[in-house]
């Protein structure tokens, strides 16, 4: 079948590497393998796309010159450089610039690994356990060799006393072995298929930095990684400064040609949106990422745009929409009915609040995966494997899920209703009506209250709320907003101490362990995870174990599906929108390659990884 519905770079991948073998959902697999002996790659499904030779990611530009200095701007502020642990509030950049990990990811591809510390990695095909050998010359900043035991050591550190982030994977480990002088071998305990590579991303610390220490406190002094940059200049909560190492181990390798080319990067700290904008006008910030399609048409129209000393990038993408908007915790009694979740979805007035906040030119999101071959299809009931799937869990499953769900829509008009009857309707059904003094009640007269928390400086978001709240009077909901700092927040968020907030849970095209730390049972109960919703799904569940058992794209795919439609059925979020491209302005001296890869604008991995400065 042709590769139709996909982005111009997902197409480049799929008409070189995959488009040889036909199967659903415009996904393929390049030829199957055992991988008894030691490869030089590792992929999700398949073989890698780079042959053992390769020379530089086809992303890089392999002869970017060295030099120059990257300035970016992070609202907010930090008090450590841990970024490992749950105390605290880490600092930008630390784990992308200065640790490494066994093996590095190439983000032209769906999820495929190649070796960086470790020159190969090993497994077997029922991925049983996993074997990394590491690079005989791979060397921590200070010069010291990077060992065997400072990966044991990483890796059980992070597992039991690190962020939660690192548990899920490392309870599922029923041995760690040095197995060589050079070599550590993973054994599993569970059939995970997307374990090797989920260690082959774990960072490795330096043991020796610890000795004495707790771990878990949160710390300013400088950590000694293998990356290309090491900490330069730390201003406590205002900025940090990395400086590129000329010495590091790694600048020779293929997977690293072209990349990493600054000779700094500082991340300056500000309080607010408006400070930020005002240092990127000056050009005091020289690069920056706008998430707003209104103000990206609107506000960049200052001097140093018109005269070309500042330029704005339109970078395209294939990612999935993953899932932006406010959150209901499940948790509180007040949104435990999936009625009333409906309800307030209902209220959200998104064709109003979208053209009012974005000029309308934003797409909606309509589920967790949608932009992507695993999203549902809204409003059509799943079919065939899914429903199968699916169907397992019927007697538990909410209304919607098999018959087909889909966001409700809006009547077109700025008071919206026909939404406002809808939701009163289902609230009716869940036991609160409007009393006579026009507070919405249950039956033993509590008002229907409640807040949503935001973080200071995330002002889209305090917008957003701002028109919610008023319509949410309209049915006598008193919903209230409170702005906290950074620190705060995460605090309240780590111990789900919240009626309703932002939030924002990006998707891969290779979705994988992340879902069980986004929406698994388990992590509802775990402080600290990402199940901010809090759902406990035994249908949930079982669909994440599925996906990640899943020996061929096409079943992977099945399991998306069905994941998609039970998280959008659940009415956990009320979804805004997302961006289907990424906006960059920056200095003219910056420069990026003409290729853009198949995730775009992800993480570090394409501003700062791939840029470099030329004058």
């Amino acid at each position: 079948m042709p590769c139709t519905g996909i982005g111009p770079a997902m197409l480049r991948y799929f008409t070189t590497t995959l488009c040889r073998i036909a199967l659903p959902f415009a996904l393929a697999l390049g030829s199957s393998s055992a991988q008894s002996d030691p490869a030089h790659g590792i992929a999700m499904y398949g073989d890698p796309a780079l042959p053992p030779d390769f020379v530089s990611l086809p992303q890089a530009y392999p002869d970017a010159p060295k030099g120059g200095n990257l300035t970016m701007a992070v609202n907010g502020s930090f008090d450590t450089l841990n970024p490992f642990i749950t105390n605290g509030s880490p600092v930008e950049g630390v784990s992308a610039l200065t640790f490494e990990t066994l093996m590095a990811r190439s983000f032209d591809e769906p999820f495929a690994l190649y070796g960086l510390l470790a020159e190969s990695v090993t497994t077997d095909d029922a991925r049983s356990f996993v074997e990394f050998t590491l690079r005989e010359g791979a060397r921590f900043s200070d010069g010291s060799p990077v060992t065997v035991e400072d990966v044991l050591w990483s890796y059980e550190t992070l597992g039991t006393v690190g962020h939660p982030r690192y548990l899920g994977a490392w309870k599922k480990i029923a041995t760690a072995t040095a197995t060589g002088p050079r070599t550590v071998r993973f054994t599993f305990n569970v059939e995970d298929r997307e374990l090797p590579l989920i260690l082959g991303l774990r960072p490795i610390l330096k043991k020796a930095d610890f000795a004495g220490k707790d771990f878990e406190a949160t710390t300013l002094d400088k950590l000694t990684g293998s990356g290309p940059y090491v900490v330069d200049q730390v201003d406590p909560g205002v900025s940090i400064t990395y400086k590129r190492n000329p010495d590091w181990w790694g600048k020779d390798l293929a997977v690293n040609k072209g990349q990493w080319n600054f000779d700094t990067i500082r991340y300056e700290y500000f309080a607010n949106p408006v400070a930020v904008f005002e240092a990127v006008k000056t050009g005091a910030i020289t690069a920056y990422r706008e998430d707003n399609l209104a103000k990206w048409a609107s506000r960049y129209d200052f001097p140093a745009i018109a005269s070309g000393d500042m330029i704005k990038l339109e970078v395209p993408h294939d990612r999935p929409s993953g899932i932006i908007g406010f959150v209901m915790n499940t948790r509180k009694p007040i949104f435990a009915d999936w009625r009333v979740r409906e309800a307030m979805i209902e209220m959200f007035n998104f064709d109003f609040v979208n053209q009012t906040i974005t000029g309308g030119a934003a797409p909606r999101i309509t589920s967790y995966f949608s932009n992507s071959p695993f999203a549902m299809t809204p409003g059509v009931a799943p079919e065939g494997p899914v429903l199968a799937l699916l169907e397992r869990f019927k007697a538990d499953l909410l209304p919607g899920t098999l018959e087909g769900y889909a966001l409700p829509a809006s009547d077109g008009t700025p008071q919206n209703r026909a939404g406002l009857r809808r939701a009163l309707a289902l609230l009716e059904e869940a036991g609160w009506t409007v009393g006579d003094d026009g507070v919405l009640k249950n039956a033993e007269g509590a008002p229907f209250a409640f807040d949503i928390l935001l973080t200071i400086g995330q002002d889209e978001a305090a917008s957003i709320a701002a028109i919610y709240v008023e319509a949410l009077k309209d049915i006598g909901v008193q919903a209230t907003v409170t702005m906290l700092d950074s620190a705060q927040m995460k605090t309240r968020t780590d111990s789900f101490d919240f009626d309703m907030t932002y939030i924002i849970r990006t998707m891969s095209l290779s979705p994988g362990n992340e879902q069980n730390l986004y929406w698994s049972s388990e992590a509802a109960d775990t402080e600290g995870s990402r199940n901010w919703m809090g759902v406990k799904s035994p249908a949930i569940d079982a669909t994440i174990a599925a996906m990640l058992a899943a020996r061929s794209q096409e079943d992977a795919a099945t399991a998306a599906k069905a994941l998609d439609q039970l998280l959008t059925a659940g009415r956990y979020v009320v979804p805004f929108w997302f961006a289907d491209r990424n906006l960059i302005v920056h200095r003219k001296e910056l420069k990026q390659p003409a290729t853009v890869q198949l995730y775009g604008d992800w993480g570090n991995s394409y501003l700062p990884a791939l840029w470099w400065y030329e004058e």
